[in-house]
């Protein structure tokens, strides 16, 4: 009897273990990874998610023993990186660096194999920076106002370059001439390095560029710095006024950059690379570089970055319909 009823006792807890085992939610191998996981930039190298990618990866690299590569697969503002994310086996090994400008493209494509609310599975927000309004030095004006009266002096007769149609920096542009008044001839570019190098050719006036890529050439002194996008100073450029302080009240427009996975990636791979994410823009040496480059860490849980990512296709949509912008 006392034979049976310990078989019974053992029988019983291996049915509760595989009870609450098969309960559990599918999850990461503990090992992940265990092979060169692949960071898709849908843009092109220079450029601020390229930057910030070349930036997060190597300490990801270092963090979890496996290389972190950066893949470059630039056009069709993003999409053609989005598409290929999209279609990737949800196993971790296929990440994609994402820009708040890329949330456009929702409201700009209605030809892309994929819905950007459910085709990507949010892992965390990275950055948060302003765009910046830089000048080539041969631009005869140094403030807002004084861009504003040349452009109305001007008009159609100044050009302004961002990374792509449809962009965060182009959608800036197309809000500043509504906002101001005036008719800036938006250049387009396959991204914000192609951009930033004609500018200081001076093949364009002027561009709205994000704050990580911007940074570098406004410390060599070849482009000047008019002013930045955000509601509120930078903490990074506390001498430069925002837009809506010096002549455009109640302009904004903020960048931001994160990491998605494919929609159906393990919730333990997401939790680790969150965690890992934190932990590697919590560096001090990330830090460092980060304000070198103008740009401010952002870390939070998938969970913010989702709603996020909801919350801006909802704002640009609106701002794309009103400006009779597309894409297809």
């Amino acid at each position: 009897m006392m034979q049976f009823a310990a078989r019974a006792v053992c029988a019983a807890f291996a049915i509760s273990v595989g009870v609450d085992a098969n309960a559990q939610p599918r999850t990461a191998n503990p090992q992940y990874p265990i092979k060169p996981v692949r960071m898709l930039v849908g843009f092109q190298p220079g450029g601020g998610s390229d930057l910030l990618a070349r930036l997060v990866g190597p300490k990801l690299t270092d963090r979890l023993g496996q290389p972190f590569v950066i893949d470059n697969r630039s056009g069709a503002g993003g999409t053609i990186a989005m598409e290929i994310t999209a279609k990737a086996p949800p196993d971790g090994y296929t990440l994609l660096v994402v820009s708040g400008s890329g949330m456009t493209n929702a409201a700009l494509f209605t030809k892309v194999s994929y819905d950007l609310l459910k085709a990507f599975a949010p892992i965390s927000q990275m950055t948060s920076e302003p765009y910046i309004l830089l000048a080539h030095p041969s631009l005869p004006a140094n403030t807002v106002k004084e861009v504003i009266a040349l452009a109305k002096a001007r008009p159609g007769g100044l050009t302004c370059g961002s990374s792509g149609t449809g962009s965060f920096a182009h959608l800036g542009i197309e809000l500043f001439n509504s906002m101001a008044g005036v008719r800036l001839v938006h250049v387009p570019y396959k991204g914000s390095g192609a951009a930033l190098i004609d500018l200081l050719g001076g093949q364009i006036n002027m561009t709205f560029a994000s704050a990580i890529s911007a940074t570098p050439q406004i410390k060599t002194g070849r482009v000047r710095a008019i002013a930045v996008t955000s509601a509120k100073r930078s903490r990074l450029f506390p001498d430069l006024p925002t837009i809506s302080e010096a002549g455009v009240p109640g302009y904004e427009v903020l960048s931001w950059y994160g990491l998605v996975a494919p929609r159906g990636t393990p919730d333990g791979i997401i939790r680790k690379l969150n965690s890992e994410i934190a932990g590697a823009l919590a560096a001090p040496e990330s830090r460092a570089n980060l304000a070198n480059s103008g740009a401010e860490p952002a870390p939070g849980t998938p969970q913010e970055l989702g709603a996020k990512i909801d919350g801006e296709i909802r704002k640009w949509t609106k701002v794309v319909r009103e400006a009779g912008i597309r894409l297809d």
